[in-house]
């Protein structure tokens, strides 16, 4: 999953939303120098990795796309599954997409002096350009996908990569539609269970 959806499976709780928010820039023992509800919301945020790479329905996902990016078909995978949330938000969450982002912009913003080097710059390019937003337009997820595409190690055709998410969209549809509420119930068990 990608920053929108780790950001709504973070259930509104501001140290979970910015543990979850730096998880992928926190290594090793480092975790232990956080307080602990950050460290609860980065402990998350691996629950949820770790419950997506091994689930069936976004191996299957992923599988739709190898053909076309390889290895990096899985970061594709996670990108538009944030598109499929995005672009159909309502069904979700009761806030609009807009006031959702906007609270996550202002929850993360004024949590900036917990953030490594890392987590800042990437806080300051999701909130100018307003990602979270964006993911809910093709054009969003190409801007996306073509940014993380220019910073890979190897080619990935990422920068080439709505043809292919369009010529599959109904069956990712789907997917996502069958997988995002097994998530959300798994990650609300693990965040009661962290919290004990």
């Amino acid at each position: 999953m990608n920053f929108l959806a780790h950001q709504y499976l973070s259930f509104e709780s501001e140290p979970i939303m910015v543990g979850n928010f730096i998880a992928d820039t926190v290594r090793g023992r480092e975790l232990e120098s956080y307080a602990k509800s950050v460290r609860e919301g980065i402990l998350l945020h691996r629950f949820i990795d770790t419950f997506t790479d091994s689930h069936p329905i976004p191996l299957k996902s992923r599988s739709r796309l190898y053909s076309y990016f390889g290895k990096y078909a899985a970061v594709v995978q996670d990108v538009f599954y944030d598109h499929l949330l995005a672009s159909e938000w309502e069904s979700y969450h009761s806030e609009t997409l807009g006031r959702f982002t906007e609270f996550v912009y202002a929850v993360l913003g004024k949590n900036q002096t917990v953030f490594n080097e890392r987590a800042k710059r990437t806080f300051h390019y999701m909130s100018t350009q307003d990602w979270l937003k964006g993911y809910s337009t093709m054009e969003g997820i190409d801007r996306a996908l073509t940014g993380l595409s220019s910073r890979a190690s190897f080619h990935s055709g990422m920068d080439r990569s709505v043809p292919a998410l369009e010529r599959h969209e109904k069956e990712l549809r789907e997917d996502f539609a069958e997988f995002f509420p097994q998530l959300e119930e798994a990650a609300r068990k693990e965040w009661n269970k962290i919290q004990e």
